[in-house]
Parts: C-alpha cells; structure tokens; sequence
C-alpha cells in the first residue's frame, strides 16, 4: 500500500462518505482510498479539533496536509474563519473540494502544495495532523519552516501521538517554539507552538 502523501495514478478509486456531528453541527465528508483515514475520522484528529475549537481562532488559517479537508472545514464553519486548505495529494485536494461544496463553506480554498511550496502569505493559525510516516527529517522541515509562514503571535497547533515520538518531538521543538501542551488523551498530545 502506497502513502497518502504519494499520488498513486494506479489506485483505484471508491468514494464513500460519512458524517459526523461537531458543536450541533452536522458534516459530511467525502473519503477515498489513497487518503489518511479514509473511513472515519481519526481519533488523533478529532482530539485536535476539539481542543483547537476551545481556543480563540482569528484571521487567517492554514490547514497544513489537510487530507480530505475535515480540520480547515470544521474550523471554517464553527469558528467563522478563511482557511487555505493545502495537500500535496492530487486525490485528497479532489476530495477536499468536493467537501467543501458538500458543507456550504464560504471563504475557503483548497489547491495542491507540496509543504509550503505554492504559499506566498502568512497565517495567523497554522493547524496540522503532521504526516508522522513522512520521516523524522521531512516532518520537522514542516514544522521548522511553519515559522517564516506564521504572522507576529501565530501559533501551530497539532497532534501527535506519544508512541511516535512526542516527547522527543517537544524537546527537539524547544529550541525554535515555546511549546504548550494543551491536551493529552489516550496517548495523543495536542501542542501548541508559537514563535519566540
């Protein structure tokens, strides 16, 4: 089985959906092979929504390897804010948009990126599920390189999961963030890094 941070012209598509209700609200989301999570939302993602939900979300947001879209779309409809949506997946950013229309957002775009390639504005939030299985190398250019895309105050928020790594994660993220942990279930650690 290929990664979803890979596009497999080859894999075949199956479309299924789901929905899931968030503060009252109800989405539905469009999944397909080929894409992370693709039968139901994860556990470490919906962690991260929950916990970013309690935060003051303002401005500009960035849903950075957005998958099929549930973090940027939640946030937009629930916090009321722009999201850029951004995947380097060709599948998940065809998915992505497909949910969007699917949850009438409004102030919302989705286009392909590898990491921050095709950005060329900051963000007053930049929230991620960070591809773990990417690599320790290529994952920490991704959060490292999040601070030339943040505004003044912006912060990153996101998960990860302690047996890959959290802890080590933190530590090795001190010295470019002050880094709060603001949640941890079932071994899930929602962090949130914002720039010295």
């Amino acid at each position: 089985m290929g990664h979803y941070f890979i596009n497999d012209e080859n894999l075949k598509s199956d479309i299924k959906e789901y929905k899931i209700k968030i503060e009252d609200l109800l989405f539905n989301f469009k999944t397909d092979n080929g894409v992370f999570s693709k039968g139901e939302l994860d556990f470490g993602t919906k962690v991260l929504i929950d916990t970013v939900l309690k935060e003051e979300i303002l401005g500009n947001v960035l849903d950075l390897g957005c998958g099929y879209g549930v973090i940027g779309i939640v946030l937009n409809k629930i916090k009321n804010v722009y999201v850029d949506l951004i995947d380097i997946n060709k599948r998940a950013i065809h998915l992505t948009k497909l949910n969007i229309k699917d949850n009438d957002c409004n102030n919302i775009n989705c286009f392909e990126s590898d990491g921050y390639l095709n950005i060329n504005k900051k963000y007053n939030v930049i929230v991620t599920n960070p591809p773990i299985r990417v690599g320790k190398e290529k994952l920490y250019s991704l959060i490292i390189d999040a601070k030339e895309y943040l505004l003044d105050n912006g912060k990153i928020y996101l998960v990860i999961r302690k047996e890959q790594g959290a802890k080590s994660f933190i530590n090795d993220m001190e010295k470019y963030y002050n880094i709060t942990i603001l949640e941890k279930k079932k071994g899930f650690f929602v962090i949130c890094l914002k720039c010295y």
